[in-house]
């Protein structure tokens, strides 16, 4: 299991010196979250990209359905390339609610669905070179080869990972054209439990994602708590391959938070490697 942090907000400055405080305590990811005005979050990462040298980097999210795809994509491939191919993308639907910004975006379901599955399609032709897309939503047709040479990302595939409401049918088939699931369970399941995601992983393998395939499990861990310990520790067991610390329940910007990130940053990963499954 990899161990990543999804950095809870605070400035620039701040957010770039807790990515090396990551790097520098065993963790192997640092996540940002994307609104639709704040800190940038590909600015952001492209700083990160240069004060480190092991840790992932990505956003958690990015709301595809509200973004040029093509731009992403650039986003992601310039990424990818200053870190020498440690990028990761993960995209979701867009949150709907009443603390983020509105910005005249569409907001049903149905409409964010397919443009999201359109927007990773379109992303991932870009990635793998392609200079010709056509579809409901997005028309892009590039004539500059030096363009796409220039764009190609230092890894064979960058890894996209999407939310998937589990058991969703049609939320799952998006889920089998990604490279990871970021797994979500519906209010009547309660609060996720190893064995739910023991049964998304069952199912992936079912319907053909290979055992690389990422399955990301989010909360927060106390360290020294045995008992939230043994629960990350099943969370692997059940087959998840990241588990995301998450710290949403203080003021965004307050020194109170941004004191308490840096306690969880040093105290490092839930799991010491040799202990992770």
């Amino acid at each position: 299991m990899n161990f990543g942090i999804v950095l809870p907000g605070g400035t620039a400055a701040e957010q770039l010196e807790q990515a090396v405080m990551a790097e520098e305590n065993g963790w192997d990811g640092v996540f940002v979250w994307e609104a639709a005005f704040g800190v940038d979050a590909w600015a952001l990462l492209g700083a990160m990209a240069a004060r480190t040298n092991r840790v992932r980097l990505g956003t958690m999210l990015t709301p595809l359905p509200w973004r040029r795809p093509w731009k992403v994509a650039s986003q992601v491939v310039t990424l990818d390339q200053l870190t020498g191919g440690r990028a990761i993308l993960a995209v979701g639907l867009g949150a709907v609610t009443t603390d983020l910004p509105t910005t005249g975006e569409v907001t049903d379901l149905k409409g964010r669905a397919t443009l999201l599955d359109e927007g990773i399609d379109l992303v991932r032709h870009l990635f793998e070179g392609g200079t010709s897309f056509h579809g409901e939503h997005y028309d892009f047709e590039s004539v500059r080869d030096d363009l796409t040479e220039v764009g190609r990302p230092v890894q064979d595939r960058i890894p996209i990972w999407v939310v998937g409401a589990w058991p969703r049918p049609r939320s799952m088939a998006r889920v089998l054209r990604c490279d990871g699931v970021v797994a979500q369970f519906g209010d009547d399941l309660g609060t996720p439990e190893p064995e739910d995601f023991a049964a998304v992983r069952a199912w992936l393998l079912e319907n053909g994602a290979g055992p690389g395939f990422d399955l990301i499990v989010d909360g927060q861990s106390e360290p020294g708590d045995s008992t939230a310990l043994a629960k990350v520790a099943a969370f692997a067991e059940a087959g998840c391959t990241w588990w995301l610390e998450t710290m949403w329940e203080l003021p965004h910007h307050s020194a109170e938070r941004m004191g308490q990130v840096r306690q969880r940053l040093r105290a490092g990963p839930p799991l010491a490697p040799r202990d992770a499954i």
